[in-house]
Parts: structure tokens; sequence; C-alpha cells
């Protein structure tokens, strides 16, 4: 099966009293896809994972799966601290309707790497669906070193990486000598892991500009590289703009598509929304964006 190129870590759309939205999440979803995004990332940073409910989870994937059909690949968010409790959301999202699982390493207690190797080995083991390994230093506190990709890479259903390390040596050492798909994490670097080999992308702006970051990949693969840097650059103020404004990704975005009119609702505790200010600004930077042509 071909690997998704273009997945979009889709934010989890809330009622405005904070309810889950599935209606609100199929229509957002519909949207991503009919916009050309080929996957969908539910229940990851971006959607919110830490603050909805096990059940609210496999909930969206089967709604989910209900709206898009087998026009693009759900990717569903399992991650946790808690080995037992992973595996039993994992065997959930199979259940629900997932093509796949995202799998960050266990954060806050910080265990060793043969211990991180072997917390993926049972995750891996507990379902037949292939595994996306979440490499996210800046959160969980623990890398996912590059010899423990090399050996992981070894078991058949550990397929692909979410790179979010920053460390473009390391990838392109994992990608040169395993057959994993690397996943661009960040967005500033959608365009420059793509040019080294990576897979596509995993985007949180794509919930606001998807065809946009489709087209700079499909610049990239018709040999028009210097399109796909234009479009790129292009879209670098309003990845600034999300991205690096001191606030999460999941705060930025569903501030701009509640001013889009997509659904989005509000974040819950801890997070708050954005202020007035922050709005405008996004506004502006969105604005500023050259559509994609």
């Amino acid at each position: 099966m071909t690997s998704p190129r273009t997945l979009c870590a889709m934010i989890t759309p809330f009622t405005p009293t904070g309810a889950l939205d599935l209606p609100g999440a199929q229509r957002l979803a519909d949207h991503l896809i009919t916009q050309g995004c080929d996957g969908l990332v539910l229940s990851g940073t971006t959607g919110e994972s830490p603050t909805t409910t096990d059940e609210e989870k496999a909930a969206l994937i089967t709604a989910v799966r209900e709206a898009i059909g087998t026009r693009g690949r759900i990717i569903a968010g399992v991650g946790t601290p808690d080995t037992r409790h992973t595996i039993e959301l994992a065997r959930a999202a199979a259940k629900a309707g997932a093509d796949g699982l995202l799998v960050v390493a266990p954060y806050y207690s910080r265990p060793p790497q043969d211990a991180i190797e072997a917390h993926f080995l049972d995750i891996a083991d507990a379902t037949d669906l292939p595994l996306t390994l979440y490499d996210i230093p800046a959160r969980t506190g623990t890398r996912i070193q590059p010899d423990t990709l090399l050996r992981l890479a070894e078991h058949p259903r550990i397929t692909s990486v979410k790179d979010c390390s920053y460390d473009f040596l390391a990838a392109q050492k994992v990608m040169a000598r395993t057959d994993l798909a690397y996943y661009a994490g960040s967005d500033e670097h959608n365009l420059a892991l793509y040019a080294v080999g990576a897979t596509g992308c995993i985007s949180t702006v794509a919930n606001v500009i998807p065809a946009h970051v489709r087209a700079v990949l499909d610049a990239f693969d018709a040999g028009e590289t210097a399109k796909a840097a234009r479009l790129q650059q292009q879209a670098t103020p309003l990845i600034e703009a999300m991205m690096a404004s001191g606030l999460p990704g999941t705060v930025t975005a569903k501030a701009l598509l509640t001013e889009l009119a997509l659904p989005a609702g509000p974040v819950r505790p801890p997070l708050r929304p954005a202020t007035r200010e922050t709005v405008t600004g996004l506004l502006a930077a969105y604005a500023e964006r050259t559509p994609a042509n």
C-alpha cells in the first residue's frame, strides 16, 4: 500500500460548551481531504489528546472514517506514558477503523533507550496496524535515538517516523539505512526534509491551508523545485505565526479555523484561547500568503 504523503494533524472540534463535536469533525475531515490531504492524524498533539477521553478518541475515529470513507488514511494517536494504556488505546483504535497508529515516546518518566524500545515493540505486537513513531523530545523530554530507530525498523509493523527532532543529520542517517517512511512534523521543515528523501509531512498548518501544503510537495515531485521553494516561502509567515508565537499550534489553528467559519470550537484547559491581538496577527499572516498556484 502506498504511503500517504500530505497528512494533516487535525484539530479536534468541540462545541461551544467544550463537548466533542462529531458532526464538526466530519465536516472538517471532509474539507481537508477534499482540499488535498491524503491522510489525517487524529488525537495527536494538535488534536488535544491529553484532554480527550479514551471513549472520545474512539468515537472520533469512527465518525471521521464514516465521513471520508476510503478517500484518505486515518492515523490514530494512541501514545501515553503508560505502555498498558497505550496498548488499550491501540486496540480500540483498530476496532474503531484506524489505518495506522501514531505512538509518541513515553513522556514524563523519561525511560532509557532500552525501555523505549521495549515500549514500542510491545505496542507493535498488540495489533495488526502499522506504527508511526513520534519523535518530539521538546515535549516528551526523551529522544528516540537514531540507533534505537535503526533497531526498531526491523519490526515489520514499525513503518514510519514523525520527526520533530530538529536533527537533520540523524533523519538522513536513518532514512539512508532503513525503509522507514519519514514525515516532517514541523511545518518549516516540510520541503527541506522531503528534498532529502522524506515521504511527506504531518502538518498542523494544513488545518488552514491544506491545498497550499500539498502544492509544495506537488511542485517538488513535478521537478519544479524553484516553485516548491517559492510556495514554501510564501507559507513561512503563517507557519511562524501559528507555530512560533509562543502558543501551541492547537490554539492558533483553532483561532484561525473559527475565523474561516470552519469547525473548531474552544480549546480545553489548561490551554486557553488566543487573544484578539493574536487572532488579528494570524489573520494578517493568512492574508499575506499568496494562494498556491
